[in-house]
Formats: C-alpha cells, structure tokens, sequence
C-alpha cells in the first residue's frame, strides 16, 4: 500500500491561496495542513511581518500604530505573491484593504474561512495575542468585526465554512475541492505515471 501514490501527489497549485477571515476561523492551522496536503509551503503574513520588526504584534500595535501594522501586512502579501505558489494565511484585516484585494485577485486566489459568531468567541476568548480583543467588551468588539468585515469576506472567490466541532481536514478537504473546481490544481501526476514500470 506505500507504494500507491497519494492523491494530492498528482496536483500542482498554480497560484499562492490566500486564506482570509476573522480571528478564530483557523487559517493557520488550517492553512498548515492544507499546505502538507498540496506538498507546498505555508506562510503565516502575522508571522513574516513579526520577523520583519523584530516585535511581536501587541508590540507593534502598542509601539507604533494599525497603520503601521497593516503597511507591514501588505508588503508581505506582495512579496509572497510574486514567490513560488503557497499558501498564505493573513489577518483579519488584511482583506479589507483595497490594494490587497486587487493584488490577491491578480496574482493569487481568495479563500474565505467562514464561522459564526459562537465558533470564533469560542477559539478566541482569553488570549491575550489578539490585541483587537484586550478591551473591556471583547465579544462585542467580535461582533463589530464580523458585522463590518463579513461583507467584503464574501467578495473572495473561494468560500468554505468552518463549523464548531468539524475537524480541521473537513476544511482542508472542502478547501481542496473548491480549488479543483476552479482551475487552481493542475496535474503533476503525468511523468511520474511515465516512469512507473
């Protein structure tokens, strides 16, 4: 049985998936077995931009601004997307700006993760690394977020939903098949077939 090749073996990505959506929708978990299904790197934009400033992101928004933040964000996000084919998890935020939609439009593809209100409260409450969310009404703050990012969220090309209690290759898997029908896997699988004795 080792010796069959694995499904995901015989499909190349052909631009870099971008996942969006709010804090708790699981992009980097989800984005990081995504990317040992597809056999492609995983970068998180939170991650690249830490590295960049040397400062974690409470830091960032504490010693500078959101503003400053989100210029970090977007010369990741076009940084990444002129690299090899990989997927990228970002912010929250990241999907709101203009520049950046255009950007993943031209040269990536959008993938909504999509959860209710109770899903990401439930992921999120506590955690002193979403510096959103350190006020005195963290659930309320989500609730704004959704209110006012959801509409732009829907405009990604690509939408899949992350349910309480699903496993997270329940994303994957519907991840995967959204990008299939799209045109965004395309056979690889072709020499290695050749070569087969």
């Amino acid at each position: 049985m080792s010796n069959v090749p694995k499904p995901e073996t015989a499909v190349g990505l052909t631009r870099t998936v971008v996942l969006v959506g709010l804090m708790g929708a699981g992009k980097s978990t989800v984005g990081r077995r995504l990317a040992d299904r597809l056999g492609v790197r995983f970068v998180d934009s939170d991650a690249e931009i830490e590295a960049a400033a040397d400062m974690t992101i409470p830091e960032i928004f504490e010693r500078f601004d959101e503003q400053y933040f989100r210029d970090g964000e977007r010369r990741v996000i076009a940084r990444l997307l002129t690299d090899e084919p990989c997927i990228l998890a970002t912010g929250g935020g990241a999907f709101l700006s203009n520049e950046n939609r255009e950007m993943i439009d031209a040269s990536g593809v959008s993938v909504w993760i999509s959860a209710d209100l109770e899903t990401l409260w439930e992921r999120v409450k506590g955690k002193a690394s979403r510096p959103l969310l350190n006020g005195a009404d963290p659930k309320g703050v989500l609730t704004e977020l959704l209110e006012a990012r959801y509409p732009l969220y829907e405009t990604a090309e690509i939408m899949v939903d992350s349910a309480s209690g699903d496993p997270h290759e329940v994303v994957v898997d519907a991840i995967v098949a959204a990008l299939e029908k799209a045109g965004h896997l395309s056979a690889t699988g072709g020499n290695e077939d050749k070569n087969e004795h």
